[in-house]
């Protein structure tokens, strides 16, 4: 069984990344976990040990790393998201709960915000249980193997673009950047297509341009 202290250690990267082990608080969050956990733990001070919040609630649970590779990502989905740069916890978990609630999988680029940081999984509400999830993924690498597995590949940009009644019917991966930054050039290239979301604001952040065309393109395959 592995000592507290050690478990205490998961709240940061590179011990997550050692032992491939991350931590879950709270009771709604745990039990939308589809296995048990590694470890469940209810005492006070044990969950005042693990807890990265002000107030701990409890419990703190141990869960084993739900990551998938890229093809296994590619078969288990024909909508995927794709985020470039976003570097918002709470934005990344938002936006993975999303994709839960319309039916499509995550694609994580290098750079984006951890998917196991306590303030990403909590922003997921417990869909990262559910949502088919890589992360740490070469980007341009990523599109050129969707495209090969027939996926039609779209960059969301904030001009230029379709309107989002132009996204393709079929495997569609959306790529999606910071809201400050936008995505690089060259990742917008390497896409089949651009879409820009019509908005009186100068920019849209990552969020709801996410879930604004995830939902569009979920409604294509509705009966």
């Amino acid at each position: 069984m592995i000592p507290l202290q050690r478990l205490a250690k998961l709240k940061h990267k590179k011990h997550r990344d050692v032992e491939r082990l991350f931590l879950a608080e709270g009771p709604s969050l745990v039990k939308e976990s589809k296995s048990p956990p590694v470890r469940l733990l209810t005492e006070p001070t044990a969950v005042r040990k693990l807890s990265t919040l002000t107030t701990p609630t409890g419990p703190v649970a141990v869960f084993p790393f739900l990551d998938a590779p890229p093809d296994d990502l590619l078969e288990a989905r024909d909508l995927i998201v794709l985020l470039h740069g976003v570097q918002d916890p709470g934005n990344v978990g938002a936006i993975i709960r999303a994709a839960h609630a319309f039916g499509a999988g995550v694609a994580l680029a290098k750079g984006v915000a951890d998917l196991y940081n306590p303030k990403t999984v909590r922003a997921t509400m417990g869909s990262i249980f559910h949502a088919p999830i890589s992360r740490e993924l070469d980007a341009l690498a990523f599109l050129e193997r969707a495209q090969a597995l027939r996926f039609e590949t779209v960059a969301a940009m904030p001009r230029g673009g379709e309107p989002p009644a132009s996204l393709p019917h079929g495997r569609l991966v959306v790529a999606v950047g910071s809201e400050g930054a936008g995505l690089p050039e060259e990742v917008a290239s390497a896409c089949s297509s651009r879409v820009t979301i019509p908005a009186l604001a100068a920019s849209l952040n990552a969020t709801v341009a996410a879930s604004i065309l995830l939902y569009e393109a979920h409604i294509r395959v509705l009966p």
